[in-house]
């Protein structure tokens, strides 16, 4: 197909051409020029009737002139909106230069990274590593960064290649997931110390006996067939409160609506402390009242979270003294709290005490029967009631621990 070009030069011969052979037949001067004025309109109306060339497609690709240049995505609208409604941290690179960030990477990173240098805007030895060989021929891999932003912090890094020059850095934090992570693998290791440890005391006692012969030894056989009861006894509750602690997290995301009595759940726990096999049953000392106190609740978590708080109470007070558990209405919330008289707690081992597992005196707990689970149950139970957790502690004076709960409107 002819270009506009050749076109329009083809049809201004043709008019000129016209004009001559007109002239040299001895026509009418007038009627010349207007022969020629009409033929250049018709001439210039072709011109512009003729369409544009297309691109050129050479190997399947279409060709762009050279002078005409790619367009950005970085700098279209629809990129900057789209970037801005994203949460984790999105920065648009063109020439290893930050054009564009999200709100999401500013507070990460500062807003003084739009304009800097990627290599120095992400303050990491590998990402500098990686985004010096990112022109070569460095796969697009992802990149962890480790203590990233701050010790401690696990934050990945990939890229995603544009036209040119540009690329678009992800960044995603990974600390979330990691400390689940630990914190399981915490779990199932901690879970296996505390089994083996009873575990292998029942063994080697069960293998002595067995080598014991004649009533001679009946006093030491006594002996190890109760330290066998108590170790069995310990590893059984350690299998009940791994189970309880399972299922309270299984239902922490639905809400009991169950109406409930705190009051009637709490008396009843106290009723069957004081008539178990405890030596400090005597020692509760309740301020309940007759009235009710109803809110949405499962009866069976209350009953196990009351029985968890008064006999830890129980297990750390000092022999002799009070255990006094209070019920308190507060506004639209009752309070549960649980006080004890013993050697209290110091103030850096109070944030911890609701994780599993932890002790503060190992030792202790162990000889009293504690399996370092009970309040981490506590914990989750008040947490599926919407109920606020609450550790006060003096040392040498004692601890007081309440949750408070909302009441049914």
């Amino acid at each position: 197909m002819l270009d506009r070009l050749s076109s329009l030069v083809i049809a201004l011969t043709l008019v000129a051409v016209a004009a001559i052979f007109a002239a040299l037949a001895g026509g009418d001067v007038l009627a010349i020029s207007i022969l020629t004025v009409a033929g250049l309109v018709g001439a210039g109306i072709v011109y512009g009737a003729i369409p544009s060339p297309l691109p050129e497609v050479r190997d399947g690709a279409t060709a762009t002139p050279a002078d005409v240049p790619l367009p950005s995505l970085l700098r279209h609208p629809d990129f900057a909106h789209w970037l801005d409604q994203e949460k984790e941290p999105l920065l648009g690179v063109a020439d290893n230069i930050v054009s564009i960030a999200n709100d999401a990477a500013i507070r990460l990173l500062g807003r003084h990274i739009v304009g800097a240098d990627i290599r120095t805007a992400i303050r990491h030895p590998a990402a500098t590593d990686w985004l010096s060989r990112i022109d070569g021929d460095a796969p697009l891999d992802t990149i962890n960064l480790i203590d990233f932003p701050r010790p401690g912090q696990h934050w990945t890094m990939r890229i995603a290649a544009l036209s040119g020059s540009e690329r678009i850095v992800f960044l995603s934090d990974r600390s979330a997931i990691d400390a689940a992570d630990r914190m399981r693998s915490d779990f199932v290791a901690n879970a296996s110390h505390e089994l083996r440890t009873p575990l292998a005391a029942i063994l080697g006692y069960v293998e002595t006996l067995q080598d014991m012969n004649g009533e001679a030894d009946r006093p030491t056989r006594e002996r190890f067939l109760s330290i066998i009861r108590r170790e069995a006894g310990r590893m059984q509750q350690l299998v009940i409160d791994l189970l309880s602690i399972s299922r309270v997290e299984a239902d922490r995301f639905r809400r009991p609506t169950t109406p409930v009595d705190l009051t009637a759940i709490v008396k009843t726990t106290i009723a069957q402390l004081r008539d178990s096999e405890q030596a400090r049953a005597g020692d509760i000392v309740a301020k309940l009242g007759d009235v009710p106190q109803p809110m949405p609740g499962d009866e069976a978590q209350l009953g196990q979270l009351t029985h968890n708080i008064i006999s830890n109470a129980m297990k750390y007070g000092r022999a002799g003294t009070a255990v006094t558990v209070e019920l308190t209405r507060e506004g639209q919330r009752v309070r549960l709290s649980v006080s004890d008289q013993g050697d209290g707690i110091g103030p850096d081992h109070l944030p911890r005490l609701t994780e599993r597992f932890y002790r503060v005196d190992e030792a202790r707990s162990r000889s009293v029967g504690g399996t370092g689970l009970g309040l981490a149950i506590v914990k989750h139970i008040s947490e599926r009631h919407q109920g606020q957790l609450d550790i006060h502690s003096e040392v040498g004076r004692g601890t007081r621990v309440s949750v408070t709960f909302p009441l049914l409107a």
